[in-house]
């Protein structure tokens, strides 16, 4: 990937709404990001939703091939978390460990730390709660640079935490009568 490609996505991710999230830890090497939402479905529901939908609430924004692109989820290990378009295909992550309803875990780095030759384990996390379901995306990154990743930590927070909501949202109009 071009630089600048990546400066355009950056660019995008930063003018994208704004979401809650938190940079956890970070160094010129890797970070650590932490984000999560209630929402209002068990947890079942929830895991339906980001394994069996995904193409459903993902934003396109942040994909390879824009709106033309189909994301998919493979919920066992070495699964594929994919995006295609037609002929052309992304390896997006690969999933390293399942656990339903309770823990998907998928290994990779995402958009341009791909490129860049990072990597990272992100979890996405459902506990239940009394009213629903508490749903976590923690995501580690590194690996060896010539960028110093503190500065990227806090645009793939921001883009991870619009990832979050999206699902929030698909969920929330699930959850209405």
């Amino acid at each position: 990937m071009s630089l600048a490609r990546i400066a355009l996505l950056l660019a995008l991710a930063m003018t994208s709404a704004s979401a809650s999230a938190t940079v956890v830890d970070a160094k010129p090497n890797g970070f650590t990001i932490d984000n999560s939402v209630n929402v209002a479905v068990d947890a079942d529901t929830a895991w339906k939703a980001l394994v069996e939908h995904v193409d459903d609430w993902w934003p396109k924004a942040h994909s390879w091939f824009g709106k033309s692109g189909k994301f998919q989820i493979q919920s066992r290990v070495g699964g594929c978390f994919c995006e295609t378009a037609g002929d052309r295909q992304a390896l997006h992550m690969t999933v390293s460990f399942v656990d339903p309803g309770r823990l998907l875990r998928m290994l990779g780095g995402l958009g341009p730390l791909q490129g860049m030759g990072l990597s990272g384990a992100m979890d996405w996390r459902f506990e239940p709660i009394a009213d629903g379901t508490h749903v976590t995306l923690h995501y580690v990154a590194g690996g060896y640079t010539t960028e110093d990743l503190v500065k990227f930590s806090a645009i793939v927070d921001h883009v991870q935490g619009e990832q979050l909501n999206a699902l929030a949202e698909y969920l929330s109009k699930r959850a209405k009568p």
